[in-house]
């Protein structure tokens, strides 16, 4: 899941959060054929590269 935000006192900046429901599956996406190639392309258009996730236990909320 990917959850997108922005932040009020920065009208140009654009937040993206990845959800995944295991550091497993997300090392695994990383696996998939083209995908390095594809964040490669994506890296001038971020103002530096990725943040470092966090690994949290998710206690409740909405599903869709």
């Amino acid at each position: 899941m990917y959850v997108i935000g922005l932040d009020e006192l920065e009208p140009n900046e654009v937040y993206i959060t990845e959800i995944w429901d295991s550091k497993e599956d997300h090392d695994d996406s990383l696996k998939v054929k083209g995908l390095k190639e594809l964040i490669m392309q994506a890296m001038p258009l971020l103002d530096g590269p990725p943040q470092k996730g966090q690994e949290l236990e998710i206690l409740g909320g909405l599903g869709i």
